[in-house]
């Protein structure tokens, strides 16, 4: 019997260092990436109606609709498919709803990789978050997030391109405020959903990027 996909959900609240984890997942067990913000940015670049409506979302701080990127979702799922070496894939930017996971859920059983899911909570408080969120950077080239954590409070230039780096102008104790207010209200039922259904897998996300990652790689291994 061919071996199962493993699939990744990451899950977080602003600033747990996903993207981080992400990219550490990505190149240790060489598996692919879903990610919401990805998929839209990259429509965004097709001047048609449905990429200038997401560019307009985008722009104005706006959430885009979840048929919108469930259709990307599905048409990235659908390139997936279609790789004969594909080791599992890593879903990030969502779900941000019950609606979604259960969207999710549905997905990954229609195209059979629902056997191996791993959905990983990356755990920090509010206090945490906004000490990060004041204090990161991102890159203007390419949209790297620089964590305010370890060595990265040194770098003066992106890490991975040499960009020029700035801080969002939503990364306030107010900005983060709100976003903490949207994460509870519709963010933390859906990681309740997957709570009853005993797939949620928690991590300290208030250790060093190292122990984060050993932690996860630790539990995603669990049957």
């Amino acid at each position: 019997m061919a071996q199962e996909k493993l699939v990744v959900i990451l899950i977080g609240p602003p600033g747990a260092g996903k993207g981080t984890q992400l990219e550490l997942l990505q190149n240790k067990l060489g598996l692919e990436v879903i990610g919401s913000g990805e998929l839209l940015r990259e429509r965004k670049k097709k001047k048609d109606f449905t990429g200038r409506k997401i560019g307009q979302c985008i722009d104005a701080g706006n959430r885009v609709p979840t048929p919108v990127i469930f259709k990307l979702w599905v048409d990235r799922m659908e390139k997936l498919k279609k790789l004969g070496n594909l080791k599992g894939f890593i879903i990030d930017g969502s779900p941000r709803t019950i609606f979604e996971a259960e969207m999710i859920d549905l997905s990954l059983g229609w195209y059979e990789w629902a056997e191996n899911t791993k959905v990983v909570y990356i755990k920090i408080s509010k206090q945490e978050s906004i000490s990060r969120l004041t204090n990161r950077r991102i890159c203007k080239n390419c949209g790297h997030n620089i964590p305010y954590i370890g060595n990265y409070k040194e770098l003066t230039q992106c890490d991975k391109c040499g960009g020029e780096l700035y801080r969002r102008p939503d990364d306030t104790k107010k900005g983060i405020r709100a976003r903490w207010k949207w994460f509870r209200t519709d963010v933390m039922p859906a990681l309740n959903y997957y709570r009853r259904a005993n797939k949620l897998l928690e991590v300290n996300g208030e250790q060093s990027i190292e122990n984060v990652s050993r932690d996860i790689f630790k539990v995603i291994k669990q049957k």
